[in-house]
Order: structure tokens, then C-alpha cells, then sequence
């Protein structure tokens, strides 16, 4: 969290000024008075040391940080990858698919795996499933079960 102007509690700040020089401890009232004159704001960059370092500041360009700084905290929400199989993959083409599902795990996405099923090959699309939750334990763990319905088998896995 950052603390601009009046936010600040503490009675004496280590400032810093405009261009990045070191202005020493000054009490916060000077500080203020010093920021309204130059019209800037006084922004609080750490509030763990004793005094607070603070740091003179554009009108703005305060506002502007924290909220660039929220947004990288918010993040983007994981997206979900989908990727179809079917019960007769080759072991090349498997191999092929669980190198993709790997770079997506690795790079923060969910994978949702789906197997076509026809007739009664699903014992057989929940066994591929398990397989490919072992061969991704290191990268991903499953969020759902395995799902058997209908004319499909699926399971989504996320990024660990």
C-alpha cells in the first residue's frame, strides 16, 4: 500500500527529493510544505523503516504507480487451454500433447483435457486421463475429477 500526503502518520520522514537526492529526516509538516510549494506530492515508498522513507513526486505520477501496481497484483486470471484426445493416440502423439500440456502448465494456464468416447471405451479414456495426471504431477495438479458423461471423458488441470 502506498500513503500519500495527509495519509502519512508518522511525525518525521526520510526524504528524498525530485531528481532522487537524499534530503534527510525532516518532520512531515515541513515535508508537506515543501511538496505544496513545489507542487508535488509527498508518497510514503516504504513504511517499514523508521522514519518512513518518502519521496517528492509529480501530481499523478502517485496515482498512476499504485494503480499500475494493482493491476500487476490483480494479475490475469488463469485461462483454461482445452485439448482433445481420443482413446487410440499413438505414443508419438501422445508424447506430442503432453509436451504442450507441460509449456501451458508452466506458463500459469489451467488444461482441460478431453477424451472422445465411443461404445464402451471409457475404462480406457479414464486410464489415458490418469496417465496423463501422472506424467503432469511436477507442473500441474487436477482441480476436477474425472468426468465421465456422455460421449466424452474430461479433467482440468491447473498449474501448481
Amino acid at each position: 500500500m502506498i500513503l500519500i500526503n495527509e495519509q502519512i502518520g508518522a511525525s518525521e520522514v526520510q526524504l528524498t527529493g525530485i531528481h532522487g537526492e537524499d534530503l534527510g529526516v525532516v518532520s512531515k509538516v515541513e515535508a508537506l510544505a515543501m511538496a505544496r510549494k513545489l507542487k508535488l506530492d509527498l508518497v510514503c515508498t516504504s513504511i517499514f523503516s523508521s522514519p518512513p522513507l518518502c519521496k517528492l513526486m509529480g501530481r499523478g505520477t502517485a496515482k498512476q504507480a499504485i494503480a499500475k501496481k494493482q493491476k500487476r497484483d490483480q494479475g490475469q486470471p488463469a485461462k483454461v487451454k482445452e485439448m482433445r484426445l481420443t482413446v487410440h493416440i499413438e505414443d508419438h502423439d501422445y508424447e506430442t500433447k503432453l509436451r504442450q500440456a507441460e509449456k501451458l502448465l508452466t506458463a500459469g494456464n489451467a488444461v482441460q483435457f478431453v477424451v472422445r468416447i465411443q461404445g464402451k471405451e471409457g475404462p480406457q479414456a479414464k486410464e489415458l486421463l490418469e496417465r496423463l495426471l501422472k506424467d503432469l504431477a511436477e507442473c500441474g495438479k487436477k482441480e476436477t475429477g474425472i468426468q465421465l458423461s456422455g460421449k466424452q471423458a474430461t479433467i482440468k488441470v491447473d498449474p501448481i
